[in-house]
């Protein structure tokens, strides 16, 4: 197998690690690699950039959960943040190792490039916050349209199950496919690597309607549904005219505001962030488009949904009053100056 026939038809959905620019190991084209190469390279240290700022930001978050005791009760936050912090860290540290260049050999090598070239690490942590976000959505949207229900069976086993869930269908597939795809050519990794076409079809497809299509389905089937569950609430109580319904209706239309700007935030975002990546990655594996993952383009929609990953856990944790204040008193200009805000 040559390197231009395994970038062009047999890679699959996320990646192939490779340290240089394939256009280097073609002839006469010596000038333009080294061009390319000094932009793939400035937009690897892009990406692990945002990854060192999404381990700041998540473990900032993390501490500040644990630091007002919410941990407990929101255990589905915290998770969140854990796998965010992984994934962040992860990219960091795999793309310092691809930057090494090492040549791969032997036992020792595969598994470098199993375990780590291959970003494994990464697409396990980062796939398993999808999921878990879209839990969190559920979770939602059971306790807001569902309450009576949600409290008889949303029990503590029953979120810590929904936690493993997220775990499992993170690490699961991705070591199914890396495993089995995965291998070393003169000395470089190559993952996802696949020589059947179907596979690598179904692959790829499999991927996309799971992680992007199905997430954002959840997004706008729960936030649209607990938004009209609020506004027939709100319909309700000024339909009664009581003396206490001005406040309540009040109070009912900043829910609705919170649940908006909630749904607008998480799953515009959502869907913004990863469209170029599931896009470059749906033209480089099936040849639509002349581009290969060793492209600047790969680089730069991986910067886009990393950056999600990194700006995530704010969108979600510091909806809570206590995180807030712990936040606030980590700044020191803000230390005599803390109002509270209900």
């Amino acid at each position: 197998m040559t390197d231009e026939s395994s970038t062009a038809s047999h890679l699959s959905v996320v990646m192939t690690t490779d340290g240089i620019d394939k256009t280097q190991t073609q002839p006469g084209n010596s000038m333009t690699s080294s061009f390319l190469y000094g932009d793939v390279f400035y937009w690897k240290c892009a990406v692990m950039f945002i990854g060192v700022v999404g381990v700041a930001g998540n473990a900032l978050i993390l501490y500040a959960l644990v630091a007002s005791k919410q941990q407990k009760k929101h255990a589905l936050i915290v998770n969140q943040n854990a796998l965010d912090l992984l994934s962040s860290f992860f990219v960091v540290f795999s793309f310092a190792v691809d930057l090494c260049n090492i040549h791969l050999t032997g036992v020792l090598g595969y598994w470098l490039c199993v375990v780590i070239l291959s970003e494994y690490l990464v697409w396990c942590a980062t796939n398993g916050s999808m999921i878990n976000l879209a839990i969190i959505t559920i979770d939602r949207y059971l306790k807001v349209v569902h309450p009576i229900w949600s409290k008889k069976w949303l029990r503590p086993w029953v979120v810590y199950s929904a936690i493993a869930l997220s775990w499992f269908v993170g690490i699961f597939p991705n070591t199914l496919v890396v495993v089995f795809s995965a291998t070393v050519i003169d000395g470089k990794c190559y993952s996802y690597v696949f020589e059947n076409d179907v596979a690598n079809m179904a692959n790829l497809l499999g991927y996309i309607l799971l992680y992007y299509f199905m997430i954002i389905a959840t997004f706008i089937f729960c936030y649209g549904r607990i938004l009209a569950k609020i506004r027939r609430q709100a319909s309700v109580m000024a339909s009664h005219g009581t003396s206490g319904s001005s406040t309540a209706q009040t109070q009912s239309q900043h829910i609705q505001t919170n649940v908006i700007k909630t749904m607008i935030q998480v799953s515009v975002f959502y869907a913004v962030a990863w469209l170029p990546y599931n896009t470059f990655t749906l033209f480089a594996s099936t040849g639509i488009v002349p581009v290969t993952f060793s492209d600047t383009g790969y680089f730069a929609t991986s910067f886009l949904a990393f950056f999600y990953t990194s700006t995530n856990p704010f969108i979600y944790a510091t909806k809570f009053y206590p995180v807030r204040e712990i936040l606030r008193k980590l700044i020191p200009c803000k230390k005599n100056h803390i109002q509270p805000t209900g």
